[in-house]
C-alpha cells in the first residue's frame, strides 16, 4: 500500500489542501534537433554563469535562446498536440508559464513546497546521455532523450539518475569529464484546471483543517510532515 501523500498550496492567500497523484503521462515525441549555434551558446552559458554541480536543476535565459531557436514553436505545437491527446484544450500552454531549465541529474525531490498548485509538463531536448527520471513511490522510469515528454504532479518525489541504476542518486555518476546534461522545457500547468486535475485523479479540500493552520506550502505524508531523501527517494520525518 502506497503512503498517503497530502499537498498544501496556495489558492490565492489562502492555502487548501489536495491529494498528490501518482500518475505520471510520458510520451516520446518528434522533435528537432536544437541548431548547433544555439547548443554551443547553452554550453557556454553553464560553464560560465549557471556552474551546474552533480544534482542540481537551474533555470537559463529562455528568452535569448528563442533569438536563436527557429523550431522554438515546433517544439510547443508538439507538446500542444500530445496533451490533446490525453484531451487537455490547445489554449492550455500559451496560458501557462514555461522556463528553460538545465540538470546535471537531479537529486531526489518533489516541488510541492514551491509549486503545489501546478502539475509539471517538460520537453526533454537534449540527446540520450543514459540517463532516467525515476519516480521511486510508484517506480516510473522514463528514458530521457531529445523528445521525451512529461506531465506529473509536482508533489510526487522524482530524480534523473543514471538508466538502470539502483543506488539511488550518486554525485560520483556525474563526473566532470562526462557530459550528462540535460536541457528541458517545462510548463506549469495549474492543478486546479479541471480538466488537468480529472487526468491526474487530483482530489480537493482533502484536508481542510490542517490546510487552515498552515502558512507555506508542503507535503505531508500519512498525516505527518515529511521530506524526501535526496539520495534514496524515501520518505523521512521532517526535522
Amino acid at each position: 500500500m502506497h503512503d498517503l501523500l497530502t499537498s498544501y498550496f496556495w489558492h490565492g492567500d489562502t492555502l487548501r489542501s489536495r491529494s498528490v497523484s501518482g500518475i505520471v503521462h510520458a510520451a516520446l515525441l518528434d522533435v528537432p534537433e536544437p541548431p548547433a549555434r544555439l547548443v554551443a551558446d547553452w554550453q557556454r552559458e553553464i560553464a560560465t554563469n549557471v556552474l551546474l554541480e552533480p544534482g542540481d536543476v537551474e533555470p537559463m535565459p529562455l528568452a535569448r535562446a528563442r533569438t536563436r531557436w527557429p523550431d522554438y514553436a515546433q517544439c510547443v505545437q508538439a507538446m500542444s498536440g500530445w496533451l490533446g491527446t490525453l484531451g487537455l484544450p490547445a489554449s492550455l500552454l500559451p496560458a501557462s508559464d514555461v522556463a528553460l531549465m538545465a540538470c546535471r541529474g537531479a537529486r531526489y525531490h518533489h516541488d510541492g513546497a514551491q509549486y503545489g498548485g501546478a502539475a509539471f509538463c517538460n520537453l526533454f531536448l537534449s540527446e540520450d546521455k543514459g540517463l532516467d527520471v525515476h519516480f521511486p513511490v510508484t517506480d516510473h522510469r522514463i528514458p530521457l532523450t531529445r523528445g521525451t515528454a512529461l506531465l506529473f504532479d509536482t508533489g510526487q518525489p522524482h530524480a534523473v539518475v543514471p538508466r538502470g541504476s539502483d543506488h539511488g542518486f550518486d554525485a560520483a555518476d556525474f563526473p566532470s569529464s562526462l557530459d550528462r546534461t540535460q536541457l528541458f522545457l517545462t510548463w506549469e500547468l495549474s492543478i486546479e484546471d479541471a480538466q488537468v486535475a480529472r487526468l491526474l485523479g487530483v482530489g480537493f479540500n482533502v484536508d481542510p483543517v490542517t490546510a487552515s493552520r498552515l502558512g507555506e506550502e508542503q507535503v505531508w505524508v500519512n498525516g505527518e510532515p515529511a521530506e524526501v531523501c535526496a539520495s534514496s527517494g524515501r520518505w523521512r520525518s521532517a526535522e
